[in-house]
C-alpha cells in the first residue's frame, strides 16, 4: 500500500510515519507538510504543500494520484486571535483535501477529528459512543471548526459512497517528543520548562468539573494505522484509561490538588490571553470543561485496538519531556522552533507558526 499523510511532521504524524515504516503491508509513505524536515525515516519521502493556500488543490491531486489511502492530520491551532486564519487552513484546507481525494480516486480517507467535535456531554458523565451529536462548543474556534468539518464530511460521504471514510475522534494526545511544541501552542512563555519540576509546584489548582481523556501518541498512531489497513469505516472514539482529573494530575507533579472555582481561573486566563501572554483562549477552556467522556468499545472490538500506555503514563511522559525541553527533528516539534517569540506574545505581534 502507498499512503499519503497530510500533516506528517507533527505530534501524531511523526509516530504514524514510524509505524507505517515498520508495517510490511505499507510499501511507501508520502509525507506532506508546509515545511520539509531533515528527518528521513524508512519508506518515506516528503513534499511541501500548504493546504491553507488557495491554489493547493492541484498539488494535492497530483500527490494523491496512485495512493491507496490518504490520512488527513493537518490542523492549525494558532493564532487564536485570528480565527479567520485557522478557518482557512482547518476548514477550507480540509475541504481541499477531501475534494482532492475524490478527484485522484483514492479509495480510503482517514480524517483526524477530535473529542472536541462532540457536543457537551450529559450531566451525569455517562459515556458517549460515536452516535453522540458532533456540534462542538460554538464559542471556541477549535471545537467550532472540528464540528463544521464533520458536517462537510457527512456530505462528502453521501456524494462518494464507494470511498471508505474513517473518522478518528481521539482524546488529548501526548508523547515526550511533542512536549515543547504543545507547551508553545497552549501555554506560551508563561510556562518555561523548569517551572514544571515537582519541587516548584506545591499545589495544583483546578475546577472540580475539569476531567478529560488522554492517550499516548504511539497508541493513537496505532489506531490510525489500523484504520488504514483494516476494512472499517465510520467514526471511532480513541482514548486510554483512566479519565484524568486534577486529583490524578497532582501526584505526577508532586503537588496537592486544590479545587478552585471556575470563574476566577477563567478570568485569569482571559486576561492573560487578551495581553497575548498565553496562546490558548478562555473559550477553549470553556470547551474543555464541557467535553464528554467517550466510550471506546468500538475501536477495541472493530479495530482490534488496545492502548499499550495508560492515560497517566502518557501525561507523565509528556511532563518529563516538558522538563527536559524535548522534541524531534521536524519543524513543528523541534525544540528551537519559535525561540524568541516571547516578545511576540507580550506585544501582540503574531505570525503563522
Amino acid at each position: 500500500m502507498r499512503v499519503v499523510i497530510v500533516g506528517a511532521t507533527g505530534n501524531v504524524g511523526t509516530s504514524l510515519v514510524e509505524q507505517f515504516a515498520a508495517d510490511g503491508r505499507i510499501t511507501s509513505v508520502l509525507g506532506l507538510a508546509r515545511r520539509i524536515p531533515s528527518w528521513r525515516p524508512d519508506k518515506t519521502e516528503w513534499a511541501a504543500v500548504d493546504v491553507g493556500a488557495d491554489d493547493a488543490g492541484d498539488d494535492l491531486v497530483r500527490h494523491f494520484r496512485g495512493a491507496d489511502a490518504v490520512v488527513h492530520l493537518a490542523w492549525l491551532f494558532q493564532p487564536t486571535h485570528d480565527p479567520a486564519q485557522t478557518w482557512r487552513t482547518n476548514v477550507l484546507g480540509s475541504i481541499r483535501v477531501f475534494e482532492a481525494v475524490a478527484a485522484a480516486e483514492v479509495p480510503v480517507l482517514v480524517y483526524a477529528s477530535s473529542v472536541g467535535a462532540y457536543s457537551p456531554g450529559p450531566p451525569d458523565d455517562h459515556l458517549v459512543d460515536e452516535s453522540w451529536p458532533t456540534h462542538g462548543w460554538p464559542a471556541a474556534a477549535y471545537t467550532r471548526e472540528k464540528a463544521y468539518v464533520e458536517r462537510v464530511l457527512d456530505g462528502f460521504e453521501r456524494a462518494h459512497l464507494s470511498l471508505r471514510v474513517v473518522r478518528m475522534r481521539p482524546g488529548f494526545i501526548f508523547k515526550r517528543r511533542s512536549a515543547t511544541e504543545q507547551r508553545r501552542l497552549f501555554a506560551g512563555p508563561l510556562l518555561p520548562h523548569p517551572l514544571v519540576r515537582p519541587e516548584l509546584v506545591p499545589i495544583l489548582p483546578g475546577p472540580s468539573g475539569l476531567r478529560f481523556q488522554a492517550l499516548h501518541t504511539d497508541d493513537a498512531a496505532d489506531a490510525y494505522r489500523r484504520a488504514v489497513t483494516e476494512p472499517v469505516r465510520g467514526p471511532f472514539n480513541i482514548a486510554a484509561d483512566p479519565v484524568v482529573d486534577v486529583a490524578a494530575l497532582a501526584p505526577l507533579l508532586g503537588a496537592r490538588a486544590v479545587r478552585t472555582p471556575v470563574r476566577p481561573l477563567r478570568a485569569l486566563l482571559a486576561a492573560a490571553w487578551r495581553l497575548h501572554l498565553v496562546p490558548a483562549s478562555p473559550d477553549l477552556f470553556d470547551a474543555v470543561l464541557r467535553i464528554p467522556i467517550m466510550d471506546t468499545a468500538r475501536a477495541r472490538t472493530e479495530l482490534g485496538w488496545t492502548p499499550r500506555h495508560s492515560a497517566l503514563d502518557a501525561v507523565s511522559e509528556f511532563l518529563d519531556g516538558l522538563r527536559a525541553g524535548d522534541g524531534m527533528d521536524t519543524p513543528p516539534l523541534a525544540p528551537d522552533t519559535g525561540r524568541g517569540r516571547v516578545r511576540e506574545f507580550a506585544t501582540g505581534v503574531g505570525r503563522r507558526p
